[in-house]
């Protein structure tokens, strides 16, 4: 497995494989679009040991797609990997012409990338209806279980703080994180953000995404940052697209279908790794991630980045949402079923979960009976499941992601 810093040997299977399988069998051609590192290309190579991959990072390859595209895509013997394909988006019409001129044939093209609006819109102008699209984010709880990391969710949640859920740092025990991490977000920096987009100020857009970092779990509130920041609110809204595409942060929308003026409108911002909020704010050791003042805050990212990961392993799009009233009720998430009733969830840094901690969850219940929700459910540090009112249920880590996989099922 590739990666920063050295190279691993084993494979944790991932739990994509199964509907990249099948998207191979349905579509000519498949994306797989996720962060840097995350395992993309690892996950390929395995699932297709006979495919044939071209890195576009890599300048020399670059150059010989731009120069050569007939050549590089080959003759149609074997399917064709083509990493970070954002970096060669002239390619795109080649293969549209390869596939239309044989459309039977399934699985040829196979293409990652790490820039995820610009490559989507691509892929949607030259390839719609050719190609099925996937999300592969660093590893979830239960993968990093496959690698060796601890059971348990307060051992899983300060792993994701302080190791990260990037294949390799979970995986090299002896790595040194910080180090890690710092790679990571120079390399992000200098290779993706400053050769595909104008950021301006590279040491201000550094500061921006230790502020945003601090304000995790958080609305995002634009005008605050830029002033924080002190730059204009149109750089902090650009900034906050580019992190978006890139796949560093994730916006969760709220949910105000059919409720009028009630709902606050501004999404919350998640990272889509702690560990990146973890090296971003400082935070090294555990005392710091558990009575610091974060903690309440990470285990809310913790939890969201899971469930969409729990629900993007699935192929599906993510729908989840958060609930915030303007006379101050706030649900930490919402999951919608594919039958459109939703599932409320409330996060509390807590080891010993209590009936008074479940109150916004039975207010929502009352107030938005029309919803007709599924009874809400309290996540918390704890083990067990068990009920805490007559109508709110405690759910352990496991058996919440067990439930958002149940509700990503098609």
């Amino acid at each position: 497995m590739r990666g920063i810093g050295g190279v691993m040997k084993k494979y944790v299977h991932r739990s994509l494989e199964t509907v990249l399988k099948n998207l191979l069998k349905q579509f000519p051609a498949v994306a797989v679009t996720g962060p840097r590192q995350s395992g993309k290309s690892t996950l390929l190579l395995k699932t297709l040991p006979e495919a044939r991959c071209v890195t576009l990072d890599d300048p020399v390859a670059l150059q010989q797609a731009l120069n050569d595209p007939e050549l590089v895509l080959g003759n149609g013997d074997k399917p064709v990997v083509l990493d970070e394909i954002q970096y060669a988006p002239s390619l795109l019409p080649y293969i549209k012409m390869r596939i239309d001129r044989n459309r039977g044939a399934k699985g040829r093209f196979i293409l990652t990338g790490s820039q995820q609006f610009a490559l989507i819109k691509n892929l949607g102008e030259s390839l719609a209806g050719r190609i099925g699209l996937l999300e592969l984010l660093p590893f979830s709880v239960e993968e990093a279980s496959r690698a060796g990391a601890s059971s348990g969710s307060l051992a899983r949640f300060e792993r994701a703080c302080l190791r990260g859920m990037f294949p390799e740092p979970t995986m090299n025990s002896g790595m040194d994180v910080p180090r890690w991490y710092a790679s990571y977000v120079q390399t992000y920096l200098e290779r993706d953000i400053r050769t595909l987009y104008d950021i301006g100020n590279l040491r201000e857009f550094e500061r921006f995404l230790q502020l945003l970092a601090a304000r995790c779990s958080q609305e995002l509130h634009l005008t605050v940052l830029a002033t924080d920041t002190g730059v204009a609110v149109n750089t902090i809204k650009k900034w906050i697209s580019i992190l978006e595409a890139c796949r560093i942060i994730y916006l969760l929308p709220p949910y105000y279908r059919n409720l009028g003026k009630r709902i606050v409108k501004a999404p919350k911002v998640y990272f889509l790794d702690i560990g990146m909020v973890c090296y971003l704010t400082g935070l090294r050791d555990r005392h710091h991630v558990i009575n610091g003042p974060l903690a309440g805050a990470l285990f809310e990212n913790f939890c969201v980045q899971e469930a969409l990961k729990a629900m993007l392993s699935k192929g599906v799009p993510p729908r989840l949402y958060f609930l915030k009233t303007h006379n101050g009720l706030e649900v930490d998430l919402l999951v919608e079923g594919i039958n459109g009733r939703l599932c409320p969830f409330e996060f509390k840094f807590s080891s010993t979960p209590k009936p008074a901690m479940c109150s916004s969850l039975e207010r929502f219940g009352e107030l938005f009976k029309d919803l007709n929700p599924e009874p809400g459910k309290l996540v918390s540090l704890s083990e067990k499941t068990a009920p805490l009112t007559r109508s709110i249920m405690h759910a352990s880590l496991d058996v919440f992601l067990s439930e958002i996989r149940n509700l990503a099922q098609v």
